[in-house]
């Protein structure tokens, strides 16, 4: 059995799809509640973030799992309530490395590029310390460093770590503002007719801050890659690539055939400006050093086909 937590959630709902795709149904579901939306994804059984939590005291149970892709999470990096992002990520997490270890059971777990914080240079895997700027990232930095303690006690623990830099693609409308800058720009066009980015920060010039932007289902494919392999540890996931955000907003109008749409420049909301991550960039060597040799999808491919699935033009 194949356990996808957070399952209707961005990057799950494509990993069950994509497995659904490849004609695999034997998956179990766990996210807070069935979702009718997902009707076109096929699983064999849906279980509650709770209910999920007490089946896990079952050995019978754990028996029949043979990977658990665990992508469920508390995703806002705005929330100031640390005691949720401490009970849903870190220590949900936590429970599931140690059943993973006890029971010999592949976890591949979600991490985040948020664990580096405000760095302006490449990131790199080994950069230690981590240095978060939100909950969100604080959250996720405590499971990486709870698997690096374990990796050196164990080094055949089965468990890899993925730090997604800025995934776009199909199924993040329901992440709502925490959708990328892809969907947010494309929604501002076909409802409001406009462009709004922000000002400058951190040295940046207006609209020239820069992410990695990674396309889903690049994301979902290193995870299924990373089950059938018997490696471990904690990988970058992006393209090694920053792009401007002016330069994405260029191209979502080019696709939408909307270039004579200007650009706004707005100031940075007052609950981020001080955890904004104005750079980022994954240093992906050792994922390719690891035998990883798939090329990654580029961001003008990547959005030209995200839009297209959108918007079907």
């Amino acid at each position: 059995m194949i356990i996808v937590t957070g399952g209707f959630g961005f990057i799950g709902s494509n990993i069950v799809k994509t497995l659904n795709n490849k004609n695999i149904f034997d998956i179990a579901v766990v996210d807070k509640k069935k979702k009718s939306s997902f009707k076109n994804l096929k699983f064999k059984k849906f279980f509650t973030t709770k209910g999920f939590q007490e089946k896990l005291k079952s050995k019978s149970f754990l028996n029949k799992i043979e990977v658990i892709f665990h992508q469920g999470a508390n995703s806002s990096t705005v929330g100031k309530n640390i005691h949720n992002y401490i009970n849903n990520n870190f220590l949900f997490t936590k429970n599931l490395i140690d059943k993973s270890l006890e029971n010999n059971i592949k976890l591949i777990y979600a991490s985040s590029a948020s664990v580096y914080g405000l760095k302006k240079n490449e990131f790199k895997e080994n950069l230690l310390p981590l240095s978060p700027a939100n909950n969100y990232g604080l959250s996720k930095a405590l499971v990486d460093y709870y698997l690096i303690n374990v990796l050196k006690n164990n080094n055949k623990a089965p468990i890899v770590g993925l730090r997604y830099f800025n995934v776009y693609g199909p199924n993040e409308f329901k992440k709502k503002r925490m959708a990328s800058v892809i969907y947010n720009l494309t929604q501002q066009i076909l409802r409001k007719n406009q462009i709004k980015l922000f000002k400058g920060s951190d040295g940046f010039k207006d609209g020239e801050q820069k992410r990695d932007f990674v396309h889903v289902q690049d994301c979902v494919d290193i995870n299924l890659w990373f089950w059938k392999k018997k490696i471990n540890g904690i990988f970058n996931v992006g393209t090694g690539s920053a792009v401007s955000f002016n330069q994405v907003a260029n191209e979502v109008k080019k696709n939408l055939k909307c270039k004579n749409i200007k650009t706004k420049y707005i100031p940075i909301p007052k609950d981020i400006i001080k955890k904004y991550q104005s750079y980022t960039k994954a240093n992906i060597s050792k994922l390719r050093k690891v035998g990883y040799k798939k090329k990654l999808i580029n961001y003008k491919r990547g959005i030209k086909s995200y839009l297209f699935s959108m918007n079907n033009i």
